[in-house]
């Protein structure tokens, strides 16, 4: 390392030397600020601005990186939970979408993350069942998945199903910036007075629905849910499929929808995410 720096060193000197000579050679302008560039940054291993993926599921958040580079310009990087970066400080935005267990170690730092000022993206199972088990997560997220019979309000999630989505924010940017939202869906909130209202939606197919999210503390209610039972012909309407809430320093964005490519794939849905990843507090 002290040859290479010195080597450095000697080369932005010649650099400044035929720069006095020529100062209006743009090419020996690039080539040392280049050289300054990698002394003042010899150990970076992102760039500003760079977003966080911890996954378990791969493909669903290539179609997310994919899109966030195409759309907004946006570089992302996806990682394992064993593969995080020590320090997650320096990222804009760190994005969660692990299905399976949820390391302490991970849950930690993802909690340090958020409250010492960072923007966390919780997807899809997120807030699963597999989750209860973790010491601090849901108290960290606000939320509690009631055990016991789905009847007398448990917690219950069905797979391959038609979910309807609608925007319960009209005001907010995650929920308007560039979202084309192709339907009018019938959802009532539990401030409507019982009464259905065609709502600015879309719907996913062969998605999955969790039902009885108890969201134990206020926040911003970003989308609603319309789910059919197929057996019971059951309607539910529920507005915790998406939202949004300080913690600590930071802010947690949950948006439920994300059981398969197929969900990022949606127009609608997937600008909402690019959303939140962009969203500035």
């Amino acid at each position: 390392m002290p040859a290479l720096a010195a080597r450095s060193c000697r080369q932005a000197t010649a650099f400044g030397l035929r720069l006095r000579a020529f100062p209006h050679h743009l090419a020996d302008m690039k080539a040392l600020l280049a050289i300054l560039a990698g002394l003042l940054l010899p150990g970076a291993a992102f760039a500003a601005g760079e977003v966080l993926i911890v996954a378990d599921e791969i493909l669903a958040m290539e179609v997310l990186a994919a899109k966030l580079k195409a759309q907004e310009g946006v570089v992302s990087r996806i990682v394992t939970q064993t593969n995080m970066p020590a320090d997650l400080a320096a990222f804009a935005a760190v994005a969660v979408y692990i299905h399976r267990d949820l390391s302490a170690v991970a849950e930690r730092a993802l909690i340090q993350y958020t409250e010492a000022g960072g923007k966390l993206i919780a997807l899809h199972h997120s807030i699963s069942s597999g989750k209860r088990k973790n010491k601090d997560w849901f108290r960290f997220l606000g939320v509690s998945l009631p055990e016991g019979d789905f009847s007398q309000g448990g917690y219950k999630w069905t797979e391959g199903v038609t979910l309807d989505i609608v925007n319960l924010a009209p005001d907010h940017f995650i929920t308007t910036h560039k979202v084309s939202y192709p339907e009018r869906i019938a959802f009532k909130t539990s401030a409507s007075a019982g009464e259905e209202k065609a709502m600015p939606g879309f719907t996913l197919r062969d998605s999955e629905v969790y039902l009885n999210h108890v969201l134990a503390e206020a926040r911003t209610l970003l989308l609603g849910l319309r789910y059919t039972d197929a057996k019971s012909g059951q309607v539910y309407m529920q507005s915790h499929a998406g939202w949004v809430k300080p913690s600590g320093k930071g802010w947690i964005i949950y948006l439920l929808p994300g059981h398969s490519v197929r969900d990022f794939e949606n127009l609608a849905y997937g600008r909402i995410v690019l959303n939140a990843v962009i969203w500035k507090p």
